[in-house]
């Protein structure tokens, strides 16, 4: 039998063939020999039976290892294991949460959501005769003197395990509800209120559910802790309720929680996922679940219970003396006093009203303190007061969140806290979340996974990608501040472009079908058409490549890299400069606009001597980024430092250890071994950043290309990478297209002619590639062909000549 289930007494593992071996959850990696391994653990999560046309199935569990095997790290404990036909339909309906289990037979894969539950990187896949589960039944804990309890003494074991297993939760209709009684309860919420501080210690919810009896029924959950509360953003959501109290409150009926209260809620659209919300590591949730779910969203959807109007606003649509709910992104927060927080967000609309502007301390902003011009224009400024203030305390910047009963006050305001330097605003909008939690009134961090945020997430993946410096859920690593949107065409034409091969190789096309058929490690001749391309970004494009440990990582940010510049002016203490070292001081240009008006600290410098010139390697100490890139743009060879010890060191190697005018260069953190000495460059034609490097014993980084398209043409779709000969294929180099904007234009001009955006499949040219087909490796392990462009250049067309009349 795949699945095997042990009667009351016995425990998985016990019964099983002698030559099988456990191996803990934390010592699998994708290495591991599966052979006569089993694995142990108990059931966290049991997801829905899932059907495969025609007649298979697939179903997802989570176990977790309680005991620690050998005393081994238990970093990853709780593991995914995926089960494929019989064998899931089978655990479907035989195994219910918190069951134990032995698993044998599995093979290891790497996980696809490791980043987003934070399981094992690997997952166990069941499928076939070799696979098989054991199954022990965990019986729920009893009071020995309950009446239940007695019942189940009296009964043969046999008896008393299948009454267990046979045991399910059971739902009350809020219509059936009976003073005193402790219940379970599902319900649609048509009203609620954010947690808020309670007399005692403890906080406080209020809401109101219906479900099909047509009864609305208040609730009142106390909670010592926030996260422990029912997770609501809306009214519409459904909520599940176990152990709540019905009892009368002011001539009717009210659900209150007792011991042993849990509560999981859902998103309330009928076309949503069904991803329940919770705090809980465990819980129960199965099929009938599920059904019950869905069965409140369509009843929920034919009554008239909601407001008719939405009271979520975008931005773009609110008018003044309104009260809405707004969805949005946190850049930036500062406090104002200790009664009013400055939160930073947008929407990607544009308010059409002209919008308050509040002057903070740099010091005490949390985020940027500033974005481009077209940016501000979108950025709302909101005033929170009072008791909002605590919770506004834990927000981070780039949480999504929905703000309720937000009210947008017209006229003139006087901002409180800020000094007489704050110009008085007239005929402004302001907009201020009050004290107090009338109407819901409150904050809510969104889930990344809710509807409301993948909207939200669309429209501001619309606005311009010179303002997409901070979408830190997207891993976008925001350039060097050069990087603009280029014009989408030139001299009012689209430029067409074309590919030719550059390689002397003396073979037949073939189509896509067939190359994906064919052998690795060769080389293919296709004709195709790009169908699409990533990253959409093109500046994330660019990243930094170590040809030593062979690393590919993204150019750190503006805001990363201002921070350790930061925090290294914070740090810096006195020390002596070194013997070669001579002292001096740079001024900085006066009219430089957020530049502070003073001359930049002390600075050291030493003399290179080449070609009979003397060349200045300058170390700057005590500086901001802004003033360091000041700084480069009238001196070469910028190296910041900062002091530790007593004595002179490099910066944080994330931060450019070199500025060349216009030009940074970064180091390898792995493979550097960064030391402040006298350079040396004695018979050396050119001084470079690669001898610099190289006395500071920086490991440089080379700026590099990385690209995924994805080809078609009438017989299959390819996915290849553009990495090595990218700048072959571009004609631009990559350190250029870092600082220059006219390699930006020529990376992004290219990839609209070769794929326009909103261009049919007759649009996009067809190209010629060289392809390069290889096995690529995963811990030492073969077990993907991949392919990459070879050989290969863009062809443009020749620049137009300007009429000499």
């Amino acid at each position: 039998m795949p699945i095997q289930v042990l009667s009351e007494g016995k425990d998985p593992g016990s019964h099983l063939p002698i030559h099988l071996t456990r191996i803990p959850i934390s010592l699998i990696s994708s290495t591991t020999d599966c052979a006569n391994k089993i694995v142990k653990g108990k059931v966290l999560r049991k997801g829905p039976l899932v059907p495969i046309p025609p007649e298979d199935f697939i179903l997802k569990i989570v176990i977790h290892e309680e005991e620690s095997l050998l005393n081994v790290s238990s970093q990853y404990p709780s593991i995914n294991v995926v089960l494929f036909g019989a064998l899931a339909k089978n655990f479907s309906q035989d195994v219910n949460e918190e069951d134990v289990l032995v698993a044998s037979g599995f093979t290891v894969g790497k996980s696809p959501t490791a980043n987003k539950d934070n399981l094992h990187p690997c997952n166990l896949l069941l499928s076939g005769e070799d696979a098989c589960i054991y199954v022990y039944p965990q019986q729920p804990t009893l009071d020995p003197r309950s009446p239940v309890a007695s019942t189940l003494s009296s009964m043969p074991s046999a008896e008393v395990s299948r009454a267990a297993k046979a045991s399910k939760y059971t739902y009350v209709q809020l219509g059936d509800l009976k003073a005193g009684s402790t219940v379970n309860v599902y319900g649609v919420v048509v009203f609620f209120k954010q947690p808020f501080k309670s007399r005692g210690t403890d906080f406080c919810s209020s809401l109101k559910i219906t479900d099909q009896s047509n009864h609305k029924i208040g609730c009142t959950i106390f909670c010592e802790k926030l996260e422990d509360h029912p997770k609501i953003f809306q009214i519409g959501d459904i909520i599940r309720m176990h152990k709540v109290k019905a009892q009368f409150f002011n001539n009717g009926m009210t659900l209150v929680n007792t011991f042993g209260f849990s509560v999981v809620t859902f998103d309330g659209a009928v076309d949503g996922a069904v991803e329940p919300r919770t705090s809980s590591p465990s819980f129960h949730f199965d099929e009938e679940d599920q059904r019950t779910v869905e069965e409140l969203r369509s009843w929920a959807a034919s009554q008239d219970l909601f407001p008719s109007v939405s009271a979520l606003v975008s931005l773009s649509a609110v008018q003044p003396k309104d009260y809405f709910d707004l969805a949005c992104q946190l850049l930036a927060k500062a406090p104002i006093d200790t009664t009013c927080t400055l939160l930073r967000v947008w929407d990607g609309t544009r308010c059409p009203h002209t919008l308050l502007k509040v002057i903070v301390e740099l010091n005490v902003t949390e985020g940027p303190s500033s974005f481009s011009k077209e940016k501000e224009n979108l950025i709302a400024n909101v005033l929170v007061y009072d008791n909002h203030v605590e919770f506004a305390r834990q927000l981070k910047p780039g949480d999504f969140l929905r703000i309720y009963n937000l009210r947008a006050i017209p006229g003139s305001s006087k901002v409180p806290g800020l000094t007489s330097s704050q110009t008085e605003e007239v005929d402004h909008l302001a907009f201020h979340l009050h004290g107090g939690t009338s109407y819901g009134r409150g904050i809510q961090v969104l889930p990344e996974k809710s509807l409301v945020v993948q909207r939200l997430k669309r429209v501001i993946e619309t606005f311009a990608e010179d303002v997409e410096d901070y979408l830190p859920e997207l891993n976008d690593s925001e350039l060097l501040e050069v990087w603009s949107t280029p014009p989408e065409s030139l001299d009012g034409e689209t430029m067409k472009c074309s590919t030719e091969r550059s390689c002397s190789h003396q073979i037949q096309l073939v189509t896509l079908s067939e190359l994906k058929n064919s052998d690795s490690d060769r080389v293919y001749h296709v004709r195709a058409q790009l169908s699409s391309y990533e990253p959409r970004r093109l500046h994330q494009a660019l990243k930094l490549f170590c040809s030593r440990c062979t690393i590919i990582q993204d150019v750190p940010d503006e805001e990363l890299v201002a921070g350790i510049f930061s925090e290294a002016y914070k740090d810096s203490e006195a020390c002596s400069a070194p013997a070669w070292a001579l002292s001096g001081s740079i001024d900085l240009p006066r009219d430089s606009p957020g530049c502070p008006q003073r001359a930049v600290s002390t600075h050291l410098s030493t003399q290179l001597m080449t070609e009979g010139k003397t060349k200045e390697l300058i170390f700057l100490m005590g500086t901001s980024l802004e003033e360091t890139c000041q700084v480069a743009a009238g001196y070469q060879n910028i190296v910041p430092v900062t002091s530790s010890s007593g004595h002179l060191a490099l910066l944080d190697l994330s931060a450019p250890f070199l500025f060349r005018g216009r030009k940074r260069y970064y180091g390898c953190k792995q493979c550097s071994e960064a030391a402040l000495k006298e350079p040396s460059a004695g018979g050396v034609g050119v001084i470079d950043e690669k001898i610099i490097a190289e006395a500071l014993g920086v490991q440089l980084l080379q700026f590099v290309l990385l690209m995924k398209l994805e080809l078609q043409d009438a017989t299959d779709t390819l996915d290849v990478f553009l990495w090595k000969d990218a700048e072959l294929f571009f004609g631009v180099s990559a350190q250029d297209v870092a600082t220059n904007q006219d390699s930006q234009n020529i990376l992004s001009q290219t990839m609209d002619s070769l794929c326009p955006q909103d261009g049919c499949v007759g649009q996009r040219p067809w190209l010629d590639f060289c392809l390069m087909a290889y096995i690529a490796e995963d811990d030492g392990i073969q077990n993907q062909t991949c392919y990459q462009i070879c050989n290969t250049t863009i062809i443009r067309p020749s620049s137009t000549q300007s009429d000499p009349a």
